[in-house]
């Protein structure tokens, strides 16, 4: 019989005490990093396995307290800027590597993360190039780390700099990688931010599936003319075989609660019912991406790949913050 250890149970009964108003976005986000580095997270659980989920689960609630003319005001005026700083961080990504002498792979990865949304476009990407699993594990650890710094740093920027919580909104939704990170930033920084963020985040995340498809398309071109060039057809039909993902399921849930909340206004104190319950879930997500973060984690990234990622974010949050100001 496995006895449960109450370092293990502390952890479990503060990641419940997120769901209640006794603690913050900023102060869940320490306390799992404090886990993390006391070792109190329990073995048996993964908490970014965790976070996908209920991060999904608390986007869709979010989705009923958006009003669809904002959403779609937010998201259409940001449209150009997303477009143009996924085109440039990609772009980047290759360029900067070969300078480094770095991987192109990992590099288009990391480019790939950077660019649109994260962990999740990585994991799209990935299998388009065929990446190996520690070119994978690299890219993530790189993307997880700054994440974990933009929820510390953005927010401190934003009010040193008195920006509105639309600007904000747009700012983080643009700059920051993981959608987990961005509704949390902007949660940190004030909720009236949280609308726009996710708006704007989303419609970013879009850019999965294009993306996807021609990395492959890419990949595929390169492979064909290697194959060619050594006179061989072995693996061509190995490389077609890999379809990068879709979109995202929590995409299309969050724009249908959107809809069904300003299509039928007379539930709306159920919708207010979910839309706190889904914030306060949002914590939850903050408190297990803290206990996601390892010095393992740090280490795994490696230098180059840590200083092409950073490079890469720095660039695309000056630009971007800019953009907005200007």
């Amino acid at each position: 019989m496995q006895v449960i250890a109450l370092k293990h149970i502390i952890f479990v009964f503060i990641g419940l005490l997120c769901l209640t108003p006794l603690i913050s976005s900023a102060l869940a986000l320490v306390l799992g990093v404090a886990m993390a580095l006391l070792k109190w997270v329990p073995s048996q659980v993964n908490p970014s396995k965790w976070v996908k989920k209920l991060l999904a689960i608390s986007i869709v609630g979010l989705g009923f307290g958006v009003s669809f003319a904002a959403a779609k005001s937010a998201a259409l005026t940001s449209l150009p800027m997303i477009v143009v700083f996924i085109l440039l961080t990609l772009v980047l990504a290759l360029g900067v590597a070969r300078v480094l002498h770095m991987d192109q792979k990992t590099a288009a990865l990391i480019g790939s993360g950077t660019a649109i949304c994260g962990g999740s476009a990585i994991a799209a990407v990935a299998p388009a190039i065929q990446a190996k699993p520690n070119q994978i594990a690299v890219a993530l650890g790189c993307v997880f780390v700054l994440n974990a710094a933009a929820l510390l740093i953005f927010p401190w920027i934003g009010h040193y700099l008195q920006l509105t919580p639309e600007q904000f909104g747009i700012w983080a939704a643009i700059a920051i990688h993981d959608t987990s990170s961005v509704v949390g930033a902007a949660e940190v920084f004030n909720a009236a931010s949280l609308e726009t963020a996710t708006s704007v985040k989303l419609l970013r995340a879009l850019a999965i599936a294009p993306v996807a498809v021609l990395a492959a398309y890419i990949y595929q071109r390169l492979q064909a003319r290697k194959l060619e060039h050594a006179g061989s057809e072995e693996g061509t039909t190995a490389i077609s075989s890999h379809k990068p993902q879709l979109i995202p399921t929590f995409i299309i849930l969050y724009i249908l609660a959107i809809v069904i909340a300003n299509l039928l206004p007379q539930g709306e104190a159920i919708y207010s019912e979910i839309f706190t319950w889904a914030k306060r879930l949002l914590v939850v997500c903050l408190y297990l991406v803290g206990a996601s973060l390892s010095l393992h984690t740090i280490r795994q990234a490696g230098f180059k790949p840590m200083l092409l990622a950073t490079l890469l974010w720095v660039l695309i949050s000056v630009a971007s913050l800019g953009w907005i100001l200007a």
